[in-house]
């Protein structure tokens, strides 16, 4: 499944990605607020085969991550996962990672949106949901910038790195997500 945005190539993963995906995934801004530690260039690639496989997704469940692809340089600048947590539910669950080189220009919002466009309108999720560490004031901000709102503010809720670690969870709504694309679409 390939997906595009103004500026943007979503594509599964390849082996070929394993040494862009090093080059963010060792750096210690970048895992600080994740639950994994930073990846040496064998884990880059073992952690690109994982994402290699995970590109089946459908209203009944599994996930897809794509590769994050500046088109006209062919380069992985980071990655986003779409995960349906409950068919019952229609819930989904959404995550990214960024190269802090292509932080702060609206990319990462970009290509969350597709996600919850693919998700909402493609796969007929009711919620989409998001997690991150409540340290990670840039996350946070992202999924405020998607319309999602934040839930709550679990206190120590998940052991990570030696510490107890709070944790935020966004949340849009289909029809939250459909009125507020309206708005955008009107507005432009």
């Amino acid at each position: 499944m390939l997906l595009r945005t103004d500026r943007l190539l979503l594509r599964p993963f390849e082996l070929r990605d394993a040494d862009d995906v090093w080059a963010y995934r060792r750096l210690p801004e970048v895992v600080r607020h994740m639950l994994v530690e930073a990846r040496d260039r064998d884990g880059a690639a073992v952690g690109v085969r994982r994402m290699m496989a995970e590109t089946e997704i459908g209203p009944d469940g599994g996930v897809v991550t794509f590769a994050v692809v500046l088109p006209e340089r062919d380069t992985v600048i980071g990655e986003v996962s779409l995960v349906v947590r409950s068919a019952v539910h229609r819930c989904g669950e959404i995550g990214y990672v960024f190269h802090p080189d292509h932080q702060g220009k609206g990319l990462a919002s970009e290509a969350s949106n597709e996600l919850l466009r693919l998700g909402f309108e493609d796969l007929g999720l009711r919620r989409v949901y998001g997690m991150c560490s409540a340290q990670n004031a840039a996350s946070a901000r992202l999924m405020e910038r998607l319309g999602m709102r934040r839930e709550a503010h679990f206190i120590g809720s998940r052991w990570a790195k030696g510490t107890w670690r709070d944790e935020l969870v966004y949340a849009i709504l289909a029809d939250e997500w459909r009125l507020r694309r309206s708005r955008l679409r009107r507005s432009r």
